[in-house]
Parts: structure tokens; C-alpha cells; sequence
């Protein structure tokens, strides 16, 4: 590797570092100061703000400022509004009030969430300055930021503070912010990258919702229908699979169990098969076609969600939970990477960054935040953090969230398997080139999960 490629790679692994100190694990230290009931809240939020904040920061770094500076702007905001509700969190002890805490939280996600696409277009200005072809450069680079995410992730799970793992207390939130002051820092080194403020780009465009006449196809009316349904599943298990994982500890029968007190560990299995999954894409690709890996993506949430409620962290269980992470890349990667291509197959080119907005927005925008929003208000919120509840009974109340996740999913596999129709100008298995192939995989290091 090369010293942009290094640096780059090093640019990645800082950039999903931020994000990884907190992600998973959040839901950990919300439910140890009595705001388990609101942990949805602080998901959603992220869908919330990833609908405008990227579109508006993104023509801010077209016209204006340049990418690397607009990268590290955002991380100096992100960083202090972190810092704040890490602040607040330390200030108030055992009585974190919802109101302060998410509000800081809500101003340093909306300023992080456009942070993932100028971080990659820092890297494609760079790699096309060095004269590197990105489609060939970029995903060994982008599989570094999967890296630094595992590495903050172990990090939480394994480093204490008083006494306590990180990923218990508001101190993941510090680290998330000391971790966003470095890549801020670090940002402006990058080669510098061009603005145009004659640039056509439309704020109307930049948020996708030009594409918005696309549903005059019912064709494409329909994808993007269950684009938006699948996208329901995206954040579930980053919401609350290591408070469900932690809870065994709870439960005298595992209380002693290794992954009952490092369930942060153990969803990290999740992000490695993510990273084995970026590069096994072009292979399915060619394989099954397009319809063929959306569908192989569906029934992999269905047996996401179905090996949780199966699952438990004694010896006899926990494979059953290593499954579900193993399945997750696949769930996760597959169906954004084949869809964000089938899109970019069915569109004219006017319309094509436009349609790859409305995408974004439909799965990882609107989907992902009122999936949050129903689990936690309607599902985990009933069968688990009702009131007087003990943790056996809520044990089972996590069983039932995961079978109900998981019948969702099927429901959405088996509809979207009889009623979307491929165009009947192509064959059932839309042909994929081998040069599509491997772009796709590039397209796959560029995804975000359920992340984004």
C-alpha cells in the first residue's frame, strides 16, 4: 500500500473509530441510569437527521468550503456537542434527565451523520489526484474504517473507568469525542479537494428528492416501497443487541457467562462479517443477479433477528448469537449494495445521484428511523421495560421483540419475492459485468450501517 492508501486507510479507520465507541454500546449506559425507554429515541434521531443534514453540509462543500476543511468542521461541532453531553452525563450522575442529554447527543449526530459521505469524497479526490483507479483502490481502503470500528468497539467493551467497562458509563461519549477531535485534526492533511461555486448542484438534488417522480413507474415505486420496509430492520439490533446480550447477566443462570459481561464484544462479530461480506458482493453478483442477493439480504434479517431470540450466552446458546452476527453482513451489505446498483441500472444519468439520494433516504433515512421508533415504542417498550417486570420475565420479553423483528422480515422477503418484477426489457437475473461487479464491491465499501 502506497502512502496515500496508507494514510487514507488511516483516514477511514478514525472516521468509523467516532462511531464505533458508541454506536452498539449506548443503549448499555442508557439503561443503567433508568432511560432504557427511551433508548429508541436516540436511534432514530440518527435516521432523523441523515434526511437533510448530508444534502445541505454536501452543497456546503461543493460550492464553498473544501471537502477535507468541511471534514473537519464537523468533527470539531460533533466533538463538542459530545463532549457537552458527556459533560452533562458526569454532572448529573444516577439523574440524567432525557431532555439535556439526547439534546446535545441530537446536535453532535447531525453534525457526525454528514461526516460519512465527505469522508469518502475526500478519498475519491485523493485517489483520483494520485491517478489510482477508485473502483480498484478504495475497498481495501474503506475496510479500515470496519477496522477502527471493531477496534473502538473492543475498546468500550474492555478498557474500565472506575471500576466500571467503558461501554457502561458516559465515558464512551468522551471517548467518542476525543477519537473526533483527532480525525478533525487529521482531516486537514488530505490533499486539497476543489470547490465550485458555479456548480449546478441543487439543494433539491443534493437531498434526493428530484428522484421523488420515479414513483410515476410503479416499478420503481415498488422498490423503493420495500427499499423503505427492509430499511425498518437497519438500526433494531444496533438499538438494542448488547442491552438484550448484557441482560443475560441479569439472569442467574448466566450471570457468570463471558459474553453476558462483554456483549459489546460479541457484536462485534457483526462488523467482521461485515468486512468478509464486502468482498464475497461481486461474487453473488454474478452468481444471483440482483433480485436474487435483495432476497438472499431479506432472509438474512429474518435469521438476524430469529437466531437472537434463539440464542443465549451459556456455552450450549451462544453459537446461536455468533450466527446472528455472522448473518448480519450479509442482511446489511448485500441488500444496500444490489440495491443501490439496481438503481443505478434503471435511471437515466440525469437522474442517477438523485436516485441514489432517495435510496438512501428511503432505507436508511425514513425506514430506519420509524423501524427504531415502532420497536422501542411498540415492541421492546411492552414486552420488556414495562414496569415490574423481573429479569426473567423480561428475558422472555426479548425473545418475543426478536421472533416479532424476525416475522416482520419474512413478511417483507416473501411479498417483496411475488410482488416486485424485474423491467420486462431484462431477463429474471439482470446480467452483471464483471466491471460491475467489482464497482459493486467498491459501492459495498462505501455503504453505511444500519451504521447507515
Amino acid at each position: 500500500m502506497n502512502a496515500i492508501k496508507t494514510r487514507l486507510a488511516a483516514l477511514s479507520f478514525l472516521e468509523f473509530a467516532v462511531w464505533g465507541s458508541y454506536l452498539v454500546s449506548l443503549g448499555l449506559y442508557l439503561g443503567s441510569v433508568g432511560l432504557g425507554g427511551y433508548i429508541f429515541w436516540f436511534y432514530t434521531v440518527q435516521g432523523l437527521v441523515s434526511l437533510f443534514m448530508p444534502g445541505l453540509v454536501g452543497v456546503i462543500a461543493d460550492k464553498f468550503i473544501p471537502a477535507q476543511k468541511m471534514l473537519s468542521l464537523c468533527h470539531v461541532l460533533a466533538a463538542t456537542f459530545m463532549f457537552a453531553a458527556g459533560w452533562y452525563a458526569m454532572d448529573a450522575g444516577a439523574s440524567v434527565e432525557f431532555g439535556p442529554l439526547f439534546t446535545f447527543y441530537t446536535l453532535s449526530v447531525a453534525f457526525f451523520m454528514p461526516t460519512i459521505g465527505l469522508n469518502n469524497s475526500v478519498a475519491f479526490n485523493a485517489l483520483t489526484k494520485a491517478n489510482l483507479d477508485t473502483v480498484k483502490a478504495f475497498p481495501p481502503i474503506r475496510v479500515w474504517g470496519t477496522v477502527g470500528f471493531i477496534v473502538a468497539e473492543w475498546f468500550v467493551n474492555f478498557v474500565p473507568v472506575g471500576g466500571a467497562p467503558i461501554m457502561n458509563t458516559y465515558w464512551q461519549l468522551f471517548t467518542c469525542g476525543a477519537i473526533s477531535i483527532i480525525m478533525a485534526v487529521y482531516s486537514l492533511t488530505m490533499p486539497d479537494c476543489p470547490v465550485n461555486k458555479a456548480a449546478a448542484t441543487s439543494l433539491t438534488d443534493s437531498l434526493g428528492l428530484s428522484a421523488f417522480k420515479l414513483f410515476k413507474d410503479k416499478r420503481m415505486a415498488i422498490f423503493f416501497i420495500f427499499s423503505m420496509l427492509l430499511g425498518v430492520s437497519l438500526q433494531i439490533t444496533n438499538s438494542y443487541g448488547t442491552s438484550f446480550i448484557e441482560h443475560f447477566s441479569k439472569v442467574a443462570e448466566y450471570a457468570n457467562d463471558f459474553f453476558a459481561k462483554n456483549p459489546t464484544f460479541l457484536i462485534s462479530l457483526s462488523q467482521c462479517s461485515e468486512a468478509l461480506c464486502i468482498l464475497l458482493i461481486p461474487f453473488f453478483l454474478k452468481r444471483f443477479g440482483i433480485k436474487g442477493v435483495m432476497l438472499i439480504a431479506m432472509f438474512a434479517w429474518v435469521m438476524r433477528f430469529g437466531f437472537f431470540g434463539l440464542g443465549n450466552t451459556s456455552l450450549s446458546g451462544v453459537w446461536l448469537l455468533m450466527l446472528s452476527c455472522i448473518v448480519y453482513g450479509v442482511a446489511f451489505d448485500f441488500f444496500n449494495v444490489s440495491g443501490g446498483l439496481y438503481v443505478d441500472k434503471q435511471t437515466t444519468p440525469e437522474l442517477r445521484s438523485s436516485a441514489q439520494g432517495l435510496f438512501m433516504i428511503m432505507t436508511n433515512g425514513i425506514g430506519a428511523s420509524l423501524g427504531t421508533w415502532i420497536a422501542g415504542t411498540f415492541v421492546v417498550n411492552e414486552f420488556v421495560f414495562t414496569e415490574g417486570l423481573d429479569a426473567v420475565q423480561q428475558l422472555e420479553g426479548w425473545r418475543i421483540s426478536w421472533y416479532i423483528f424476525a416475522a416482520y422480515a419474512l413478511v417483507v422477503g416473501v411479498l417483496f419475492f411475488f410482488i416486485f418484477k424485474e423491467n420486462n426489457g431484462h431477463p429474471s437475473k439482470l446480467e452483471i459485468s464483471e466491471a460491475e461487479a467489482t464497482a459493486a464491491g467498491a459501492d459495498a465499501a462505501a455503504i453505511v450501517e444500519d451504521k447507515n
